[in-house]
């Protein structure tokens, strides 16, 4: 297939170079259109903004910020915001396209957003994020609303960023919007089980997969979790609530490994009282790789893109490796596991989509003025989990092509049927 002349250096990074390459395989696997293709390969519109602020010192900083909007075929664009160092245009614009990918696989009327500020959270004191976010909002203003594009959490942003943006937004036109952004906190319209909807969501597609591979989970069934920020600490107990043992457990500082098992309780308070996790007293001290390479039954990858390398994949010793995190597999990592037997992987646009089916679940209970219960929630939420994993696993089939590739086939025939449905304007 040829090859768009669209080059730019402010696209250049590792996670937007990887999205690409996943769609391009995708692509020739269907013989996608190639009009279709080349309007697919890259966003839709892409806002890059200066985010003036004043410091608690008074000194105003300068920081650039960002939205994209890859494709809003299918609906609103719909994706999270992320405070972090690594935020780049090639980072978030590659976020965007997974996420048209996950809401088409999930078969929710959104289509993908993503977007974020290149700082660093946890430098930062409340009234300074404040003041951070709410500059942002008034930045992006013009391009997100209830119809438009809603925003939710991402890495380093929560509930309460939302309920500034949320209120930023509202200020500018007179009155409540809550359904302006998901992930907000419930006395303003958020909705219950959000916040560990992600998590959930994870652990929903591991129950399929064990089920699909004959495996029964059980208090022998060894589970390590790479990440324990959000995602991952709400998997880690989804999994001990249903009987797993949890035997390895990591974030940015280390990791803690205890072959007995590890109390997700215990390790929750670890980790809230701010102490690096590989000084937790009831278990062994290991490195994130170490994590990596020990052998478990069910490995789930909760921290960051690009940690699976080709070297990474040929030491992993599980047998379904779960992604939780945005892109934790690299393309020379994933032709690895490819080519293994023993590892069966639940890509991230299935694995953690549980967060965005709930945010949807959020916008919808908004715009009705009409809010479930977390019974409710978690039901539809299951149900809907099980519903893509049976159809990308029938895809997989089908095609003979791995669970990635199924993923995003599902997905990308999805947009693409949108696409053709409504024509090329003008």
């Amino acid at each position: 297939m040829r090859q768009p002349g669209l080059i730019s250096a402010e696209w250049d990074s590792p996670l937007f170079h990887q999205t690409q390459t996943q769609l391009d395989r995708a692509a020739k696997l269907i013989s996608l259109d190639e009009n279709i293709f080349q309007r697919l390969r890259y966003p839709q519109r892409v806002l890059m903004t200066s985010v003036p602020f004043r410091m608690d010192d008074q000194r105003v900083v300068v920081l650039p910020g960002y939205r994209v909007q890859h494709n809003n075929a299918l609906g609103p664009f719909k994706g999270g915001i992320r405070y972090h160092p690594g935020v780049s245009l090639g980072e978030v614009s590659g976020l965007a396209m997974m996420m048209t990918w996950k809401c088409a696989l999930m078969g929710l009327p959104l289509g993908g957003a993503k977007g974020g500020i290149r700082c660093d959270p946890s430098q930062m004191s409340r009234n300074e994020l404040q003041r951070m976010t709410r500059r942002y909002t008034s930045e992006i203003i013009n391009f997100i609303g209830p119809d438009k594009d809603i925003p939710a959490p991402d890495m380093g942003t929560n509930e309460q960023v939302m309920a500034w943006l949320m209120d930023t937004f509202s200020q500018n036109h007179g009155y409540a919007i809550p359904s302006v952004v998901t992930g907000k906190p419930i006395v303003i319209g958020g909705s219950l089980g959000r916040v560990e909807a992600t998590g959930r969501g994870v652990v929903y597609t591991v129950m399929e997969a064990a089920k699909k591979l004959k495996m029964k989970l059980t208090s022998k069934t060894r589970v390590a979790v790479q990440g324990f920020g959000n995602v991952g600490s709400h998997a880690a107990g989804k999994m001990a609530r249903i009987g797993c043992r949890i035997v390895a457990v990591s974030n940015h500082s280390g990791g803690t490994f205890n072959e007995k098992g590890l109390s997700v309780d215990d390790l929750t308070a670890h980790h809230q009282a701010k102490k690096p996790l590989s000084e937790y007293k009831k278990g062994e001290a290991i490195t994130n790789e170490e994590l990596l390479a020990t052998e478990c039954d069910i490995l789930i990858l909760a921290a960051i893109d690009g940690v699976v390398t080709a070297p990474i994949a040929r030491q992993l010793k599980c047998r379904i490796m779960a992604e939780g995190a945005n892109g934790p597999t690299t393309v020379e990592g994933d032709a690895v596991l490819e080519k293994r037997d023993d590892i069966f992987v639940i890509p991230d646009i299935l694995a953690n989509a549980g967060g965005v089916t709930v945010s949807y679940f959020e916008w919808v209970q908004g715009l009705q003025n009409l809010f479930w219960s977390a019974k409710e929630i978690n039901q539809k939420l299951q149900q809907l989990m099980a519903d893509a994993f049976a159809r990308v696993d029938e895809t997989s089939r089908k095609r003979k092509v791995s669970m990635r590739q199924a993923a995003l086939i599902t997905g990308i025939e999805r947009v693409t049927q949108a696409m053709l449905n409504r024509g090329f304007f003008p």
